[in-house]
């Protein structure tokens, strides 16, 4: 008897992972044997870090978690998810406005791959404000987002966006 492996595929912009992300992937890593944190490319969107950028800060804030792997894809999710042989696609919900997006987002995928079920995991409340948007803005204009970023990948933020602060703070 065959037995089947459950992947589940959590894809984002991650630009940059934050510890958001990173709660929602390791919540997701204890639920499924396989999670993909998957790098998506969106043509809609100028990204601040370049795709290579976002794979290597999420492998790094991932490395602890056995269970997860970082990949990046430019195309329809669903056709990642097929290929990847996943079952499932994990979304983090922040607020309610979240929700409608997400919701339409799970529908559209539900009639484009029927067998593969978004699974709609909540922020946890310290986190429920974070997005990757916030990050740059907080950093750009001098704000501390040492809270707000995986250990492995503040030096490397804050070098791209706020420059001048890395020298000051002793970062290499």
């Amino acid at each position: 008897m065959s037995q089947t492996v459950s992947i589940a595929v959590c894809p984002g912009s991650f630009d940059p992972i934050t510890n958001g992300h990173l709660d929602i992937i390791r919540r997701a890593s204890k639920l499924f044997e396989q999670v993909i944190v998957l790098v998506i490319i969106n043509v809609d969107k100028t990204p601040t870090f370049t795709d290579n950028e976002r794979v290597e800060m999420a492998q790094k804030a991932v490395a602890g978690l056995p269970n997860v792997t970082v990949d990046c894809f430019n195309g329809l999710l669903v056709d990642y998810v097929r290929k990847a042989g996943a079952t499932a696609i994990i979304k983090g919900l922040r607020m309610v406005t979240d929700f409608e997006y997400e919701f339409q987002m799970a529908l559209v995928n539900k009639k484009l791959l029927p067998y593969a079920e978004t699974v709609f995991l909540t922020a946890n409340n310290e986190h429920q404000y974070l997005s990757s948007s916030v990050v740059r803005q907080v950093a750009r204009f001098g704000g501390d987002v040492s809270g707000f970023l995986p250990k492995e990948i503040y030096g490397q933020v804050i070098a791209r966006l706020c420059p001048e602060r890395q020298g000051a703070n002793g970062l290499q």
